[in-house]
């Protein structure tokens, strides 16, 4: 029998694209998927594991599925994703209320856990082949109409010594281009106008076929299609061909937004992390990049407080943020994860983390009020998401959905959500741009 299934993704949208799939496979089963968990006869917690923060966020929301699980409002919880893999013990035997857990490599298996806990009153634990694990099917999608997802490749062979990514999604496999195409095609065809091209990294993108890096060849095929923005998300440093840079300025469709992640500057710093880059090779790589794609803006990533990192090496990184004055950047402190080289290193406290992070966040606030202020004036091509009540808000080709701010603007007609407009920049509030229609 059909039974009520709500699924909640915590985490990166890497993880949201699982759970997109889980959601497919549970219709496809004869379940009715629904969006709010009271109700549901199985909740599923689709968890991201890749930090203590995310594995913190975790467990609340399991525990806040508990409640109603008491309450009668859900019958059965299970756990997927990246905790379910990482801690698989733990949240069988310190977590009672939870009724079965799948990792990473058993996302395929969720119709058959949910007639397990509800047919047949067993406990399922199912922890599937990492690294062989099916990456393609088909999705529900979770994201507003005109945007989604498209995940390239799985896994990570980057050893980062920080990162448990690689123990938790195993080694890096790119999926075969047909296959991206034609489900590309499929988001094409479903009104998606915004593309976001994703994997831990995706500059490495056919490398593992013995065919080369052919992200480039992939996103020629991709611009054929009918979207209007490609955005990519995440390349790294030491990956990034000419060639590469060149489809990015020649192809309209792909936006001068490169998410790039450098964690660091300090050359020391760097090579510890097993990161393969130095801050001259930075340095000449973002001026490659700027002189080439015209109103090009970068985001990155960055983590204070890592191994070999003293007040010398936060200086130098600081510095380097004001000298590159990259538009975009998440700052994180250093948190020392089990089971990485990272965390038998010597390294400052979590609270001198913080502190560092919060310096360094400030640092990069400047640099986008500066940002912000030079563009004022111009006019940019939005993608309207909605309306709050007094004013529209929406994005340009240089917020990234989720992760970057909104633009605000007036206007003097409706405007649909997933509607692209021209509206002239005219102001600035609490760090994100206002403006008016310019049509």
């Amino acid at each position: 029998m059909g039974y009520q299934i709500a699924f909640i993704s915590l985490g990166c949208a890497k993880n949201q694209v699982n759970c997109e799939q889980m959601m497919a496979a549970a219709a496809a089963a004869g379940h009715a998927v629904q969006a709010s968990p009271e109700g549901a006869d199985v909740a599923v917690v689709n968890t991201c594991g890749f930090l203590a923060s995310a594995c913190e966020e975790a467990i609340e929301t399991i525990l806040e599925m508990a409640e109603l699980k008491r309450a009668g409002q859900v019958g059965r919880i299970l756990v997927t994703g990246c905790m379910a893999q990482r801690y698989k013990e733990d949240v069988l035997n310190e977590l009672p209320e939870v009724d079965g857990v799948l990792g990473t490599g058993s996302y395929g298996d969720i119709a058959r856990a949910i007639e397990e806990v509800m047919d047949q009153g067993l406990r399922p634990c199912h922890m599937g082949n990492i690294h062989t694990a099916r990456q393609g099917g088909p999705r529900i999608l979770s994201t507003p109409p005109w945007y989604a997802y498209l995940r390239i490749a799985e896994g990570c062979d980057n050893h980062c010594a920080y990162c448990v990514i690689p123990s938790l999604r195993g080694r890096y496999r790119s999926r075969p281009m047909a296959e991206l195409l034609e489900e590309a095609e499929e988001l094409s065809s479903a009104g998606v106008r915004e593309l976001l091209v994703i994997a831990q990294d995706i500059t490495r993108y056919g490398t593992d076929l013995d065919e080369g890096r052919r992200l480039a060849d992939l996103l020629r095929e991709l611009c054929r299609l009918d979207f209007h923005w490609i955005r990519l998300h995440y390349l790294y440093p030491d990956e990034i061909t000419d060639e590469l840079i060149d489809i990015i300025a020649k192809e309209s469709k792909i936006i001068p937004y490169l998410d790039i992640p450098i964690q660091h500057c300090n050359d020391g710093v760097l090579a510890a992390m097993n990161r393969r880059d130095t801050k001259a090779e930075l340095r000449a790589l973002f001026e490659r990049l700027r002189a080439h794609i015209p109103g090009l803006v970068l985001r990155t990533s960055i983590i204070t407080g890592l191994p070999g990192e003293g007040e010398a090496e936060f200086e130098e990184l600081c510095a380097f943020l004001r000298e590159v004055r990259i538009e975009r950047a998440g700052v994180f402190p250093f948190s020392p994860e089990e089971g990485t080289r990272a965390a038998q290193m010597d390294h400052v406290d979590t609270e001198e983390a913080r502190r560092r992070a919060e310096l360094a966040v400030d640092v990069q606030s400047n640099i986008m009020d500066e940002y912000n202020e030079s563009v004022l004036g111009e006019t940019r091509e939005v993608l309207c998401e909605g309306f709050d009540g007094q004013t529209f808000y929406g994005r340009s080709y240089a917020e990234s959905p989720e992760i970057d701010g909104r633009i605000y603007f007036d206007a003097d007609r409706e405007v649909a959500p997933g509607q692209f407009v021209t509206v002239r920049l005219t102001g600035t509030m609490d760090g994100e741009l206002t403006g008016e229609l310019a049509e």
